[in-house]
């Protein structure tokens, strides 16, 4: 009971601290499911297309991961497994479902690490940068007292793993370009694999008082809308490929870094607010599906229109 006795060890130092530092990990902790996300929409928006495709498909091939990992392994939260943790803050409103493994850490593994592989080269410190950020992420989940050690570690090298499947991926797809379709079909064919195993699988129905620990429709949800989003990847992709093939607008063309800026915005209110507009629609897991559909679908497919039409050279 190693991960718990080092869980108690970070809650008692967030009590000596008077939770001092309590702030800035809910900050990172939700930085690293948010508002980092934003940074390969710029890549693919303005600076380079292919770098922006590669890690917002690392980050959908991890996501898929994640869902995967969650309901085969169905792990409880420390709080549960131990009584004397007690997460700070509020971070236990957010942190539902199964723990292993970290979805925020493989959230924002493979953003930081296809952008230090992308760019570390050129640039030493944006792998430090990178790491940092990495670090700071999974030690703000055990910090928060959220997720096990063992949680964030696999968590972060399954991320890493996307990256490195996706790398292999790009590089035979550079020389056999033509093979492109048949990937995406086989990317999307593993989605509905997911979503059946979701559906089929049996989970644990225990019960405290009365009332069950982790409901499996919360983590059918969760994996619904893992599965959207890297549908809107891939789907995204096709179509853009196919009908747009725009290019990127640059850091040197105002227009387009102001046409960008606006469809950041409208992404972000589809990060945020979409899902409650469609939610008394369609069933929560549909929802939540479509709401991370068209959330990677409008950066990878829909706001390139806008930027072809009104960046015309």
């Amino acid at each position: 009971m190693l991960d718990i006795e080092y869980l108690l060890w970070l809650q008692n130092f967030r009590e000596a601290t008077g939770n001092f530092l309590t702030p800035l990990m809910e900050w990172v902790s939700v930085f690293s499911i948010r508002w980092l996300l934003i940074v390969p929409v710029v890549l693919y928006w303005c600076i380079n297309k292919r770098d922006g495709l590669f890690s917002m498909t690392s980050l959908g091939v991890s996501r898929v991961l994640n869902a995967v990992s969650k309901l085969t392994v169905c792990a409880y939260r420390p709080w549960i497994r131990d009584a004397r943790i007690i997460p700070a803050g509020d971070s236990i409103k957010t942190a539902t479902g199964y723990s292993f493994p970290s979805g925020h850490v493989m959230t924002a593994t493979p953003v930081y690490a296809s952008i230090a592989v992308l760019y570390g080269k050129k640039l030493e410190l944006i792998t430090w940068l990178c790491g940092l950020g990495l670090f700071l992420t999974a030690l703000s989940r055990n910090y928060l007292g959220v997720h096990t050690p063992q949680d964030v570690i696999v968590g972060a090298l399954m991320g890493i793993f996307a990256v490195y499947l996706t790398a292999k991926v790009f590089a035979y797809l550079d020389k056999n370009p033509e093979k492109e379709n048949q990937l995406i079909i086989l990317g999307l064919l593993c989605c509905v694999a997911t979503v059946a195993y979701a559906l089929l699988k049996s989970y644990p129905m225990d019960y405290v008082n009365g009332k069950l620990i982790v409901n499996p429709k919360s983590m059918m949800n969760d994996s619904f809308g893992d599965v959207g989003l890297f549908s809107g990847v891939l789907i995204g992709r096709y179509l853009e490929k196919k009908f747009v093939k725009f290019s990127p607008t640059g850091l040197n063309n105002f227009k387009g870094l102001l046409i960008s800026a606006v469809g950041i915005a409208v992404y972000c209110w589809i990060m945020f607010e979409f899902r409650g507009v469609i939610r008394g629609f369609m069933p929560s897991n549909m929802s939540r599906f479509l709401a991370n559909f068209v959330r990677n679908f409008f950066v990878i497919f829909l706001w390139p229109i806008v930027i072809k039409l009104t960046c015309k050279k």
